[in-house]
């Protein structure tokens, strides 16, 4: 049990600190740029690691209710140090936010593969984060053969406790990305007109030329 705690408490950071430190000296990025982008990675690590995990249990438990696997509770312990890193790594982002944007740092974000990354952000959160507390209790409810609205007086308080907690963060969340992706939507048409107004008044500077009003 300490054994893989300390584990996790080694790994996590760890990937962190090597990401950032060799975004930093050999890429020659920012400490913004470093710490967002490698938060970013350890992120994908432990969903990528929590994914197979999970399929692995899944795939090897006839009953998933009733059957227990080792992996379950070792990748538990395995990957409870990754909260409390996760909360220091959000600090950073939050500090880092207004500074440096996904692929904004690079004037991206008027391009069809920065719009086609919001929208598969966009599904991949409202799938993977909002709807995963609805499904969790129609996927019981379907287990029992119960109506899905006795399944939260049926279900340990746990259960329902850590729902309660966490799916208004997942609402929260997903409506800070779509004002976002509003905002940054509205902001692409004004810079276009800004743009198109910049031009022409440096159409009508350099050669003498303006534009009939």
């Amino acid at each position: 049990m300490l054994a893989l705690m300390t584990a996790g408490c080694v790994f996590f950071p760890g990937v962190f600190l090597l990401s950032k430190h060799a975004l930093k000296h050999i890429m020659g990025w920012s400490r913004g740029e470093a710490d967002i982008v490698s938060a970013r990675l350890v992120s994908s690590i432990q969903a990528i690691m929590a994914s197979a995990a999970g399929f692995i249990i899944t795939s090897s438990c006839r009953d998933v209710m009733e059957d227990s696997h080792w992996l379950t509770d070792n990748y538990i312990l395995f990957a409870t140090p990754y909260f409390a890193y996760d909360i220091y790594a959000m600090f950073l982002c939050y500090r880092h936010r207004l500074q440096v944007k996904v692929l904004i740092q690079y004037q991206q974000q008027h391009t069809v593969l920065h719009k086609v990354n919001g929208v598969l952000m966009l599904l991949a959160f409202f799938c993977c984060r909002v709807l995963l507390f609805p499904y969790l209790y129609y996927a019981y409810s379907r287990y029992a053969s119960i109506p899905v609205y006795v399944v939260p007086l049926v279900a340990p308080w746990q259960c329902n406790l850590g729902a309660a907690l966490l799916w208004p963060l997942q609402l929260y969340w997903f409506t800070l990305i779509c004002r976002g992706a509003l905002r940054l939507s509205a902001a692409g048409g004004c810079s276009k007109s800004t743009c198109k107004a910049d031009n022409d008044c440096c159409l009508s500077s350099s050669n003498g030329w303006r534009k009939r009003t």
